[in-house]
């Protein structure tokens, strides 16, 4: 009998009303996710990160989110009531945001803010919550994690914020990490130690990751399978480590755009032509 995914899609909309009309972020899409690494990479606006704040229920109105079916372990998330939603959000599936200086709190210190983390899904005291939230900074390789405890967010780097925003997520121990492109904003050193403190705990603890890029070759090197989203729709999946064979004319030109060290000469970049009617497939 083959396993329950962890993450089933299928058929997923997410619309979202406005005065120029009904803008369609994502749709139609289905995917499946199990115990692995699967990104998904596209330009900005192709609805990647629509699709993870959409299987936490976090698209606010005017959004409206539609699946044929969008479940956790067998589980309809749809249809679960916002109580039983919160029982399933942060503690089983959490996700990483984009920037970690609109997701912390500006006034609390970090120490605090893991540690609430830690105690709105389990009945601890705060001292043990303060211990956890502690051993969570060492898991992530932060140095000093007794002074980044007491500082707060204004007092740290971009690669440390990510970093505790990594802590946050994973000290309730979830099943699922969505990260929304939790490398764009760090320079190449500090984002391989990102994505090796990702693969670490990751493989530790055989959960299931949805990395949310923009960088092909990131996830390339990164990711077990990959997605590739235009305009709302999956064009194609590739196994990462095959994706140079990938056959769809988007990804192709995806992959051509990208410079190499190899080139001969100075030559320009091609330019990514689109297709209109790739508007209108979609797997």
């Amino acid at each position: 009998m083959p396993e329950t995914p962890l993450i089933a899609v299928e058929d997923l909309h997410v619309d979202f009303a406005t005065p120029k009309g009904l803008v369609e972020a994502v749709r139609g899409i289905g995917f499946t996710l199990g115990r692995e690494k699967l990104g998904i990479v596209g330009e900005s606006g192709s609805g990647k990160s629509v699709t993870g704040r959409a299987i936490l229920r976090l698209v606010p109105p005017p959004g409206r989110v539609r699946a044929k079916r969008l479940e956790f372990e067998g589980r309809d998330l749809a249809g679960m009531s916002e109580q039983d939603m919160r029982r399933i959000r942060g503690r089983r599936i959490s996700m990483v945001m984009q920037d970690p200086k609109y997701s912390l709190n500006p006034v609390m210190t970090i120490g605090k803010q893991i540690a609430e983390a830690y105690r709105v899904h389990a009945q601890v005291a705060q001292r043990e919550a303060m211990r956890r939230a502690r051993t969570m900074l060492e898991a992530v390789r932060i140095r000093d994690p007794e002074r980044v405890l007491q500082a707060y967010p204004h007092e740290l780097s971009g690669g440390m914020g990510q970093r505790v925003m990594i802590a946050m997520m994973l000290i309730p121990e979830p099943d699922v990490l969505i990260a929304d492109e939790p490398t764009s904003a760090l320079d190449v050193t500090v984002q391989l130690q990102v994505l090796a403190i990702l693969d670490d705990l990751v493989t530790e603890r055989g959960m299931g990751l949805i990395f949310i890029s923009h960088d092909l070759n990131l996830v390339a090197s990164f990711c077990d399978r990959v997605l590739i989203m235009y305009a709302g729709r999956i064009m194609e999946i590739c196994d990462a480590k095959r994706l140079d064979e990938a056959r769809h004319p988007y990804t192709r030109g995806l992959l051509n755009c990208l410079p190499r060290i190899d080139a001969a000469g100075a030559e320009d970049l091609p330019v990514l032509r689109r297709d209109p009617a790739w508007l209108e497939q979609g797997l």
